[in-house]
């Protein structure tokens, strides 16, 4: 049996981190093309040919990087990751959480943050906050012997998402290593209970709905004086989908870090719980978690 004594945070990126898609930021100003101008092609090319549209928009950046005569590199990419805002607090929140978590334990639980996200790995991995992620999940490009985007090789949809926490909760971390072989509960290094994920919106219900299932916990962010993203969170909470939703205000003291805490108290606790009584069956002969 492992320790299972990791609490992993999962997030997704645009919407819940970020306020605004990594590519209004970064990719679109660079191509010279508006946010409502590029992603009314996508919608507009994902419905008439009943196309996957995160599919879309990836072969349309490279269609367009063409047609201006724009050579985009990973180093490309990379760099534009600085342009890249953040909801209030982001970039202390993780060493916040890490230093939370190991005061409330003792020292005996650790936390791993990682993204799942449809954006753009390679913008992601230039991000100021890349530091604090186990892993970054997201759609990629193949690039050509130049160095440059020719492809995509990497795509992550709303529901593919959900490998992804199968990856985490498995420890099989990288896309060559499979996780289609049973493996037992006792022996997954981050069970679901010990999962929280934090979303934005409709596109995280599967991740949601996967994580709630097995026993994990969901956090739904809106950015503030925002009535129509807080309406849907308010429905994801009245279908159960999440247990909490906040303001994407990720400062100390705010209702989102207040609600995080708790949560994290409570994993805190129920790992203590269980290393215990294992413990106590180990004392008197007897097999752990029987």
């Amino acid at each position: 049996m492992t320790r299972q004594n990791t609490i992993a945070l999962v997030y997704d990126f645009d919407g819940t981190l970020s306020p605004q898609p990594m590519q209004e930021y970064t990719l679109l100003p660079k191509l010279g093309v508006t946010p409502d101008e590029f992603w009314g092609r996508v919608q507009r090319e994902s419905a008439e040919t009943v196309s996957e549209k995160m599919l879309v928009y990836m072969r349309l950046v490279l269609e367009l990087a063409q047609e201006r005569h724009v050579k985009i590199s990973r180093r490309d990419f990379r760099a534009m990751a600085a342009d890249i805002a953040y909801f209030p607090g982001v970039e202390d929140w993780f060493t916040r959480i890490n230093a939370y978590v190991k005061e409330r334990s003792a020292g005996r639980v650790k936390v791993q943050h990682y993204i799942i996200s449809a954006g753009m790995k390679e913008i992601l991995e230039g991000v100021s906050i890349r530091r604090h992620f186990k892993q970054i999940y997201a759609s990629e490009y193949h690039f050509n012997f130049q160095g440059i985007a020719t492809f995509p090789k990497v795509l992550i949809t709303d529901t593919s998402k959900t490998q992804y926490l199968f990856r985490v909760n498995k420890g099989r971390e990288t896309l060559n290593e499979s996780i289609n072989e049973h493996m037992p509960e006792a022996e997954r290094p981050i069970p679901f209970h010990n999962m929280i994920y934090v979303g934005d919106g409709m596109t995280d219900v599967p991740s949601m709905a996967l994580t709630k299932k097995n026993g994990g916990h969901t956090i739904a962010v809106y950015p503030e004086r925002h009535d129509t993203d807080r309406e849907v969170c308010v429905r994801l909470l009245e279908a159960g989908r999440v247990d909490f939703i906040a303001p994407a205000d990720y400062r100390p003291r705010s209702q989102l870090s207040r609600r995080t805490e708790l949560l994290l108290d409570a994993l805190v606790s129920q790992i203590a719980y269980r290393q215990e009584t294992d413990l106590c069956r180990r004392e008197n002969g007897l097999t752990e978690g029987a």
